[in-house]
């Protein structure tokens, strides 16, 4: 397990940590590869993007102060569909079209917020569980999942592990403990 300062956004303001800059792109990557697809963007415009937010995370997240008020996923989107304007103002004839080839105004489209917002949250939490899972021994790792995710009652589990109940119960409280320490501040 690695040392965690209070959350991943802590640990991005000091002044180079590798481990925490190599956790937030595994984590973010295909989430804003994702909305670059879904406003329209080619792979290759896509791939494109995700690298040009990055570096503007890159140069923002050392001095970024975190207010629990605000919610973190809203400011990244916010970071990439400015990047995406701004490299598409500065490159006009590479713009996302639709398909019949029209000037694609989902940006701006309202209704998206509700599904960028169940997107967003799916995707980290998704993410976070995938970067957590080698850090668990399997029998742990299993016995939370299925307590947790697959909803199997903690004897049923205990039984087919050969676990104590209580231990059923112990490994789903490292495991969420540490899942609520990894997403801490980004999904408020």
């Amino acid at each position: 397990m690695t040392k965690t300062p209070s959350s991943l956004l802590e640990r991005l303001r000091q002044p180079f940590d590798p481990e925490a800059w190599a956790h937030f792109v595994a984590l973010y990557t295909p989430l804003i590869y994702c909305w670059a697809r879904r406003i329209g963007l080619q792979e290759p415009d896509a791939d494109d993007l995700v690298q040009n937010v990055f570096v503007t995370l890159l140069q923002v997240l050392p001095t970024f102060a975190y207010d629990r008020q605000q919610s973190f996923r809203k400011w990244l989107r916010t970071v990439t569909m400015n990047r995406w304007r701004k490299d598409r103002n500065r490159l006009a004839d590479r713009r996302c079209v639709s398909q019949d080839g029209q000037p694609e105004a989902a940006a701006a489209d309202d209704n998206l917020e509700a599904c960028w917002e169940a997107e967003y949250r799916e995707h980290v939490v998704a993410q976070a569980l995938r970067l957590m899972h080698s850090d668990f021994e399997e029998t742990t790792w299993k016995a939370c999942w299925e307590t947790a995710a697959v909803g199997r009652a903690a004897a049923d589990v205990a039984a087919e592990l050969c676990l104590t109940v209580g231990a059923v119960y112990a490994a789903k409280f490292r495991v969420l403990n540490r899942l609520r320490r990894e997403l801490e501040g980004l999904l408020d």
